[in-house]
Parts: structure tokens; C-alpha cells; sequence
């Protein structure tokens, strides 16, 4: 469903757009020197699943929508627009010919079918983890280039150059072949604490640094608009910031920046962001170690895979609308703790599991169990989830005193006192951090004309409201949370391990 416009009146005001590629939808917001947002559109994307485990989407339809979020802005607002930042979701494949021309459609991060190919990668470059600070993990970009050597070898032959989502928008947009450290951290690819590529983790894939994308920082300018689409957009040819990964620009947005610092964000995934003192990886706790969209600055990050996804899921299955009203309908009903329990691994999942195959769980249905409850559940599920996360970024010494929430999930009020008790701390909402990653995508792009300090452009927005963690939600989750991981633990090899091509 397609997020209403926003638009405010432009005036003579400077302006910046950020564009977000995200796997549902693409979103495209401009704001002002003071960090105000003008205007907003949002275009939906669908996924394609042709086979179990596979998630896929095609970037022309990346592309058709980025126009039209773009030209749906009101023309007196694009005209000062001074420059562009790109964010996107991470670790999609994107192969092109010579031609810059894709050769199948993108495989996206939430596509399990390279899960066989992991061990091999790292048997064929044994400094995986310590060069690239992560497991190998399906996810990630290389393993999917290792299934497409192995199951379309013509494809592979043909590969000329391997991009990310947001970096193919970047080459329609100015022609450039360029990504930033963020968004390659994801890759497996990167040496992320010398924040350049490892020609070692290449060639376990069998590629070269010629088939690489230019490496930046979030905040440079990789290029300008093409001159026929600056026309088309009704804008000057305004250059076009690195950008980052959806999550650091994210952190971008909401003045994540600085060490201490944290997020989490309620998209389709669920994650927990938090800046590091320095490259510190965990892979023993299936943490990321990525950098961070600014020069000399790294985050860890636990990932859950299906956390809005799980949301929209229940609402397909229980008739409602939109999750909009969904959560509105639960929100009169007031505070309710249920029993039933929800594992929410409808797409597999990473921290701490890193098992591809886990799937979706309901347990303790009764004949009282009602569609609410079952929403509920669901709700709970996923704050538990990224509890499991959070426990392991404190195993991995990443100790957090609040954290600031961004993505669609930061409008609900009563999820946020549910998260809040589940994670027990205070949960920060900003202004535009419903917004997300293309706020923090526009700072970045006004941040790539060398005017204003990082202290200025990434300021944290105000804050709006806090959420405390309720002591009976404490209770709860106390009790709940031992169960939720007992119940994985006596299914999970019950889970589907058979390959994706079977």
C-alpha cells in the first residue's frame, strides 16, 4: 500500500532529495537546510517468489518506480533540489552484461537458496570472518554469485559487473559504477576494517576488482544526474552523494552516529544498529560488523529477517485492510499480554540463528485464540526476536541505554510498549524517523556539497515521545522469553533443510 504524499509549501528554501530502494516500495523524500520535510511520495514494489527460499525483484521495476516517486514531487519543490543521496537494501545481486544491462532478475537478502554454498566460501578463503568481520551467511551478496556459477554458469560467463540495488538506480541516474563502505559491508566482499575490497574474498567467488563497483564514503559525491534525466526531473544536474545501506542511513537520519549511539528499525526486517568504537566483529554471535556510512566510523548490527513482513503477513491472514488499522483496531482495545506464541522465521532468519530454514511457528492455540490475539502474538514475537538479537550484541560488549526507532513500525504506540518491555530499555521517536532511510539519504546528499558541519547535518531530529518499558511488560516478557527459545530449540531440526533446487 502506497504511503501518502507529503508535500509543503517550497518556497525559496534549499533542498535535498533522498531515494530509498527498499523491498517494498521505493521512497523518495526532500527536506530543507533545517531538516524539514517538504515533500514525500512512496511507490510499492512486489517480490517475486517462483521457488521455496527464493525472493527476487527486478530492477527495471526499481527503476519505473523510482521515476515515478521522484516526478509525483511537486515540480516547484524538485527545482531546488541542489543534490541526491541513494540508500537501498542491502546484499542483492544485481549482475549486468557489458552493456550495464541485467542478466536475470536481482536476488534480494532475504532469499535463502545460496545457504549451501556458505561453508564452501569459507573453505576457500579460510579468513573469511576475520577479513570481512561476518559469517557467510545466504543473504550475503557472494554466496548468491557462487549458486549463479554453479546452477546458470552462462549467466555467470556473461558477468560484467556485479552491483547493489540502490548502485543500479546510481547508474541510471548518472552512469556511474559506484557503491559506498556501508552498503559493500554487506557484500562479503569487503575488507571491512581497511574499508576496501579483498581481492582474496573475490576470488573465492571467481571474481576480479574490475567487476567491483568504485568504493566511497556515504557523503561523497560519486557523479552528477544525467543531463537528459535532470531535464526530465526538472531539476540542474545536482551530483549524487555515495549514500549508504538502508540501516546506516538510516542512523544517518536519526543523528546515529557516534559511538554509543543505536537504532532500531521496523521495516520489512528488524534491526538493531549500534556504532562502535572501531571494527569489532562477533561472528560467533551471528552479529554483522559493517562500516558505517562515515569515514572511519563501523556499527554492529543484529538482523531478524521478518519483523514488518511478519506484521503484513497476519494481516493478509486475518482479512484486515492495511496494518494501519490493524494496529489502530488493537490500539482502542488497550494493553493485552497474551499466551500464544509466535516464531516469526517466515523467511528464515540470521542473528542469532543463521539458519536460512526456520520457519514460522504459532504455538498454544486454543479455542479462545482470536484474530487479535493472533496479531498480538505476532507483535510479541518479533520484540522477542530482537531481544534474541540485542543479548547478542551485549555478548559481543555493545551495552545500550536507549535506542531511537525508525521505519513504518515507529508509528504504533502500542508496539512500541510492547518492544520497550521486551528489550527493557527506553524506546527515542524523532521527528522523521517514521521516514527511515531516505531522510538519512537527503542529509547524506546535502552532506556531499562540503557545506555544513557533520555536527549541523546529522544533528538528532527532536525527540517526539519516549516509551518507558512497563514493569508488568518486564514481567511478561520475563517469563515468555525462556519459552519462546525453548520452543526453536525443540523444533528447529525439524525445519526444512532440503536444497532449493530439489
Amino acid at each position: 500500500m502506497e504511503a501518502p504524499a507529503r508535500v509543503k509549501a517550497a518556497g525559496r528554501r534549499l533542498m535535498y532529495l533522498g531515494i530509498d530502494i527498499g523491498t517494498s516500495a521505493v521512497k523518495a523524500v526532500v527536506i530543507d537546510d533545517a531538516g524539514d520535510v517538504a515533500a514525500e511520495e512512496a511507490v510499492s514494489l512486489s517480490v517475486s517468489r517462483p521457488h521455496r527460499f527464493w525472493s527476487e525483484q527486478n530492477p527495471a521495476d526499481w527503476w519505473a518506480a523510482t521515476n515515478e516517486a521522484v516526478t509525483r514531487i511537486d515540480s516547484k519543490v524538485r527545482r531546488h533540489v541542489r543534490a541526491v543521496g541513494l540508500a537501498g537494501q542491502m546484499h542483492g545481486a544485481v549482475v549486468l552484461d557489458g552493456a550495464g544491462q541485467p542478466l536475470r532478475p536481482a536476488i534480494l537478502w532475504n532469499d535463502g537458496r545460496a545457504a549451501e554454498f556458505c561453508a564452501e566460501l569459507e573453505a576457500r578463503e579460510p579468513n573469511s570472518r576475520a577479513i570481512s568481520g561476518n559469517i557467510a551467511m545466504a543473504g550475503f551478496t557472494a554466496p548468491k554469485l557462487r549458486w549463479i556459477a554453479d546452477r546458470e554458469p552462462e549467466v555467470f560467463r556473461a558477468i560484467q559487473h556485479v552491483l547493489l540495488p540502490k548502485d543500479y538506480i546510481r547508474l541510471r541516474m548518472s552512469g556511474d559504477l559506484a557503491t559506498d563502505t556501508s552498503d559493500a559491508s554487506g557484500t562479503l566482499w569487503l575488507d571491512v576494517g581497511a574499508r576496501r575490497w579483498s581481492e582474496s574474498l573475490l576470488d573465492a567467488c571467481g571474481l576480479t576488482l574490475d567487476q567491483m563497483p568504485r568504493l566511497a564514503e556515504g557523503p561523497e559525491p560519486t557523479g552528477v544526474l544525467r543531463a537528459e534525466l535532470a531535464e526530465a526531473w526538472g531539476m540542474g544536474r545536482v551530483p549524487v552523494a555515495a549514500g549508504a545501506g538502508d540501516n546506516a542511513a538510516g542512523a544517518a537520519g536519526v543523528g546515529v552516529t557516534r559511538p554509543g549511539d543505536a537504532l532500531m528499525s521496523l521495516g520489512t526486517s528488524g534491526v538493531i544498529f549500534a556504532v562502535t568504537n572501531g571494527f569489532r566483529p562477533n561472528t560467533e554471535g551471528a552479529v554483522h560488523a559493517f562500516c558505517h556510512c562515515f569515514p572511519d566510523v563501523w556499527h554492529q548490527m543484529s538482523v531478524m529477517l521478518s519483523a514488518g513482513a511478519s506484521l503484513e503477513w497476519v494481516r493478509l491472514l486475518t482479512g484486515r485492510h492495511s496494518v494501519t488499522d490493524m494496529l489502530a483496531a488493537l490500539e482502542l482495545a488497550g494493553e493485552r499480554p497474551v499466551d500464544e506464541i509466535f516464531l516469526p522465521y517466515l523467511s528464515g532468519e540470521r542473528t542469532p540463528h543463521n539458519n536460512p530454514h526456520a520457519q514460522g511457528v504459532f504455538f498454544g492455540l486454543t479455542s479462545e485464540t482470536d484474530r487479535d490475539t493472533l496479531v498480538l502474538a505476532v507483535l510479541e514475537g518479533v520484540a522477542m526476536a530482537l531481544r534474541d538479537g540485542l543479548d547478542r550484541l551485549e555478548d559481543a560488549g555493545t551495552h545500550l541505554e536507549a535506542i531511537s526507532v525508525i521505519g513504518g513500525g515507529a508509528r504504533s504506540p502500542l508496539w512500541g510498549a510492547i518492544l520497550a518491555g521486551a528489550l527493557r530499555l527506553p524506546l527515542i521517536y524523532r521527528e522523521g524517523g517514521e521516514v527511515g532511510p531516505s531522510y538519512g539519504a537527503a542529509r547524506l546528499a546535502r552532506a556531499a556539497l562540503g557545506e555544513g558541519s557533520h555536527e549541523q547535518i546529522f544533528k538528532p531530529p527532536a525527540i517526539t515521545r519516549v516509551i518507558e518499558p512497563s514493569r508488568a511488560y518486564q514481567d511478561h516478557f520475563a517469563e515468555r522469553i525462556p519459552k519462546f527459545r525453548k520452543i526453536y530449540a525443540s523444533v528447529a531440526e525439524q525445519f526444512e533443510t532440503r536444497s532449493s533446487h530439489d
